[in-house]
């Protein structure tokens, strides 16, 4: 069974939702990572651990594809810590399909002999526990990882993430400047990764690689921060 916590406006906060899964999990990987928790939403940005995470997969839906990589790079607003990286290559239930090696570049020959998942869950998971996760789109890392723990421990797992594409969303998507440019026929300014990362004047990496990608989006935020944010501005105004 998943669980999901109910809108922020009608039922418990993140930590609340956290120490309660803490409560009800019944394995053990499980248990610990909830009750490690996840800070208060007051909690200003800058006194917040953080990991960066991207996952390669062999499609868009979590109930019919799978997992192949994942990268992990913790950091904070003063330092990403590049030497505490983490980057697996699983075996996926399902198999690869043509067109998600053209995108991610991971061979059959490269998963055949990898471990599944759930052989690397206890130090995912370790890495992942106490620190606020960032993703750039949400609705793949968070939903894929769920689908996955559900299958292996048969838990759900949920969690906050900050999601750098909807941060940018907020700015060139959903303004109503934006949304009158769009009624006057201008196209949607992109708000992919590569071209998020363009407007702050970060460099270009080579995508769709977990590693690269999880570190492209951990740089991302830093610049989203500096930008837009300060360091003071609460983590509840920018996790979902």
């Amino acid at each position: 069974m998943s669980y999901f916590p109910l809108r922020r406006r009608q039922g418990p906060t993140w930590p609340d939702y956290l120490a309660s899964r803490a409560a009800q999990a019944q394995h053990p990987l499980l248990v610990d990572f909830f009750t490690a928790g996840t800070p208060a939403a007051q909690t200003p940005i800058s006194e917040v651990p953080m990991v960066a995470m991207d996952m390669e997969t062999t499609g868009l839906d979590p109930t019919r594809h799978a997992i192949v990589s994942i990268g992990l790079v913790p950091f904070d607003m003063a330092r990403i810590r590049l030497a505490e990286r983490r980057y697996w290559v699983v075996h996926p239930p399902r198999p690869l399909v043509r067109e998600s090696v053209a995108f991610h570049r991971i061979t059959h020959s490269e998963v055949e002999y990898a471990p599944d998942l759930e052989a690397v869950l206890p130090e995912l998971l370790e890495a992942l526990a106490g620190r606020l996760v960032v993703v750039h789109f949400r609705h793949i890392e968070r939903p894929f990882l769920d689908s996955a723990v559900q299958a292996r421990l048969g838990e759900g797992i949920l969690f906050p993430v900050i999601d750098t594409m909807s941060l940018e969303a907020r700015l060139h998507r959903q303004s109503l400047w934006v949304r009158f440019r769009r009624r006057m026929g201008r196209p949607p300014v992109s708000i992919r990764l590569h071209n998020s990362r363009e407007r702050y004047g970060l460099p270009t990496y080579q995508g769709h690689h977990a590693l690269v990608d999880a570190l492209a989006t951990a740089e991302l935020f830093q610049a989203q921060i500096a930008a837009r944010f300060t360091p003071a501005t609460p983590v509840g105004q920018l996790w979902s």
